[in-house]
């Protein structure tokens, strides 16, 4: 690694640092939480690392332990999850000529962290290389994919004995309004923002966490109708 892209690689470090304060507490509790509806440790860590979304595996442990049907709990996942497509539309221009092993690496270490400190890094520094950003991703996830396996492991192992009172919930509300609350700067986001709320107010009585399917799906079509009205209107 030539000294630009080890400098770019070490950045991302940096800057993945911070999201061991919050990684580490949702590893424990989603450990904990996925052993007491009935996992056992190899299909913990299993979910935990081919998966490596926490707000998926917590639907979809919830939905295990509330007996739901498999085609629930799968399309739950895939609704959590298809902010992911969002990212990955957002950042492919960033990163398209990487080699395709690289991209196959960077599409699993997609999560919410990685992209928002990386996105943010290759908008503002546009004459980075595809290199220098390929190292600043990979980077960020340095310091997060490992306290993610190790502490749903010690989750797993120890869960038992933590005390309710350290309320290890706290890191997961934490953990997306540090990463949503800056992205909020455009009417479409604010929009699917308030749109997403207010549906999973009113339909929070449906049966098997089907509220979070209908509130993610009306938010996503909110946010890109209007972005869509903005482009035509702005052309």
């Amino acid at each position: 690694m030539n000294p630009m892209n080890s400098k770019l690689y070490w950045q991302g470090v940096r800057a993945g640092i911070p999201f061991i304060l919050v990684v580490g507490p949702f590893g424990l509790l989603f450990g904990a939480v996925a052993t007491e509806v009935g996992l056992d440790s190899i299909q913990t860590m299993a979910m935990t690392v081919l998966v490596i979304a926490g707000a998926a595996q917590f639907a979809a442990v919830q939905l295990l332990a509330d007996q739901a049907p498999v085609l629930v709990v799968i399309l739950t996942g895939i609704a959590v999850n298809l902010r992911m497509a969002m990212y990955s539309a957002s950042i492919a221009p960033h990163i398209g000529k990487a080699p395709n092993w690289q991209r196959m690496l960077m599409a699993y270490f997609l999560v919410d962290q990685s992209y928002a400190v990386s996105i943010v890094k290759f908008d503002t520094e546009p004459s980075l290389s595809t290199k220098q950003k390929v190292a600043y991703f990979f980077g960020s996830m340095t310091p997060i994919a490992p306290i993610w396996y190790g502490s749903t492991y010690i989750g797993i192992v120890a869960g038992a004995a933590i005390p309710p009172s350290f309320a290890l919930d706290f890191a997961i509300p934490i953990t997306f309004l540090a990463l949503v609350g800056p992205s909020l700067r455009s009417l479409p986001h604010l929009a699917a923002a308030l749109v997403s709320v207010t549906a999973s107010l009113l339909l929070a009585d449906l049966p098997y966490n089907l509220w979070l399917i209908m509130a993610a799906l009306l938010a996503m079509m909110t946010g890109a109708f209007l972005e869509r009205k903005l482009e035509t209107r702005h052309a």
